[in-house]
């Protein structure tokens, strides 16, 4: 019998905070089969990056540096429609919630009481990829 063996996760993170990237990145190197690929702080390098990497997965926050987290969503997913975005964010009403799973992110979680689920879901991912 032939033991299938996940692939790397390769994710991407776009965070306005350097404290939560840290975070971000210390919980996910903690998973096996996950790769954090690259991050940054703005709208603009956010796009150019993730159009260049190309990552499985990008965690990514409303509020930027420069620019917003919903029109990098915009922007990238009808570019890559493969990568799988998980908005993390302090902003999580309703109006934010709706904007960004419109605009295609799969995942939509608060800072402040959901910052778990990133992991459950990124190792999910790690785990299941073939």
């Amino acid at each position: 019998m032939e033991t299938l063996h996940a692939a790397p996760a390769r994710v991407f993170i776009v965070e306005d905070s350097a404290s939560i990237r840290e975070r971000l990145y210390e919980q996910l190197r903690e998973i096996d089969g996950v790769s954090v690929i690259g991050n940054t702080d703005t709208a603009d390098s956010a796009v150019e990056a993730i159009l260049r990497t190309r990552p499985d997965s990008v965690i990514l926050d409303i509020h930027l540096f420069e620019g917003n987290g919903i029109d990098v969503l915009r922007e990238v997913h009808v570019q890559a429609p493969e990568v799988m975005f998980i908005v993390l964010t302090n902003h999580s009403n309703a109006q934010y919630r709706r904007a960004c799973l419109q605009a295609g992110a799969r995942y939509f979680f608060d800072k402040s009481t959901e910052f778990g689920k990133v992991m459950q879901v990124i190792a999910g991912l790690g785990a299941t990829r073939h």
